[in-house]
């Protein structure tokens, strides 16, 4: 979700030290070698996706908002879409972005929560140029599962749907982090499900941020379809 879209405008990556930045590199290198190989392995089975096939076919942007601890999965299911993904300026966020850049991603910098007006911009700017964007709106730093509006306001802005996306693994680790990231197992069953495309539908931002609570139970239920698709598989 290629380098190329819009950066944070505000985000200093290149005034890191050039040692820094050649570290994380050699890092996201390895960290993606690693996943290919560990996501070769995996079986999944995707749910409810032809409203998401039906926009891309009709040239219609799409706003992606899934927890942060899905994002692996996700990022080895939608590789080489050419989406943007909005990842944090934070320092571990260039191992991230490298990571993301090796699957065929754009990446967006920045966080909608912090310093969040320069971020809105990128994804904006990104939306109306046509790409598909992905933001995890529990992220860079939590807390889990609360929807912070960023999201909404850069879909309200580009009148771009929302589309929750859900995980469920039949066998995975969950890392002791906030988010308690997944990684399935080897041979994993992965279900990945969609929502159908749901507009915020707000006439301001103000508003648009509004409407948390709408969408956390739309990424609710998207879990639930996600589960039961899984155990009916």
């Amino acid at each position: 979700m290629a380098t190329g879209a819009p950066p944070d405008p505000g985000t200093a990556t290149n005034a890191r030290p050039p040692g820094e930045l050649r570290r994380a590199r050699r890092i996201a290198r390895a960290g993606a070698a690693v996943i290919r190989a560990l996501a070769a392995t995996w079986r999944i089975h995707v749910v409810n996706r032809q409203a998401v096939d039906a926009l891309r076919a009709a040239r219609r942007p799409i706003v992606f908002a899934f927890w942060h601890g899905d994002m692996l999965p996700l990022v080895w299911q939608h590789r080489d879409e050419g989406a943007a993904i909005l990842i944090s300026s934070h320092r571990d966020g260039e191992i991230i972005a490298g990571i993301a850049e090796s699957f065929g991603f754009r990446t967006v910098r920045g966080s909608t929560s912090r310093g969040g007006g320069r971020a809105l911009l990128g994804l904006v700017r990104t939306l109306e140029e046509g790409h598909d964007v992905a933001v995890t709106p529990d992220g860079p730093r939590g807390p889990a599962r609360r929807f912070a509006p960023g999201a909404l306001v850069a879909a309200q802005r580009a009148a771009a749907p929302i589309v929750a996306v859900a995980v469920h693994a039949s066998r995975g680790w969950r890392l002791r982090s906030w988010d308690r990231f997944l990684v399935p197992k080897p041979f994993a069953r992965v279900t990945v499900a969609y929502s159908a495309p749901t507009p915020v539908g707000a006439a301001t931002s103000r508003e648009a941020a509004g409407d948390v609570r709408r969408f956390e139970d739309l990424l609710a239920e998207t879990a639930a379809l996600a589960r039961d698709a899984h155990a009916r598989a």
